[in-house]
């Protein structure tokens, strides 16, 4: 069996302020020697610099949300770089986390977003304050929408229960009802 029919798996690496800053920079180099791999081009791409300046900037409002947000998306075992994902902050009051997650153009559409939506919500599901994982997506993001209403269905399925959704369903959710358990559904 070749690797391209086999799962993917990702390991994440922590995007330190510098890191980000960097790269919100422009600075690639400067990026992939703070965070210790080589990060793809995409990293710096207009999309890119504006979201890593915006949690460099939210890392030093507040250092303790480092956990939680933006970080590089390697694969594994061959190891290139393939995107990032994260939180887009610590649980909330009502123990609610938004993730997210890109995958660099050259690796879509081979199952690097399924691995990393799936490390992201086992992550979810290991800390206790954590009841609803969100993941919001634009209407026209299909290829996202069904990653993420698979990634819920998935979850479901491991513990008995059921997603629900519409094609045009742009949220998709996983709640911790008590501890040691999480239901999913997807938002319409």
């Amino acid at each position: 069996m070749t690797s391209e029919l086999l799962p993917k798996r990702v390991r994440f690496v922590e995007l330190s302020a510098r890191a980000l800053r960097a790269l919100a920079e422009g600075d690639l180099a400067g990026g992939s020697a703070e965070a210790g791999v080589a990060l793809d081009e995409y990293f710096v791409s207009d999309r890119a610099r504006g979201i890593f300046g915006y949690r460099a900037g939210q890392l030093a409002e507040d250092p303790s949300v480092a956990p939680w947000i933006v970080r590089a998306a390697v694969s594994e075992p061959d190891g290139p770089v393939v995107g990032d994902a994260g939180f887009h902050g610590p649980p909330d009051e009502a123990g609610m986390v938004e993730v997210g997650y890109t995958v660099v153009p050259g690796y879509r559409r081979q199952g690097y977003a399924r691995a990393m939506l799936a490390a992201l919500l086992v992550r979810a599901a290991a800390e206790p304050g954590v009841r609803t994982v969100r993941a919001r997506i634009g209407s026209g993001n299909d290829a996202s929408l069904a990653t993420t209403r698979a990634s819920v269905s998935r979850a479901l399925a491991s513990r008995g229960t059921s997603a629900t959704g519409s094609s045009s369903s742009s949220r998709s959710r996983l709640t911790r009802s008590r501890p040691g358990s999480c239901t999913a559904a997807a938002e319409s």
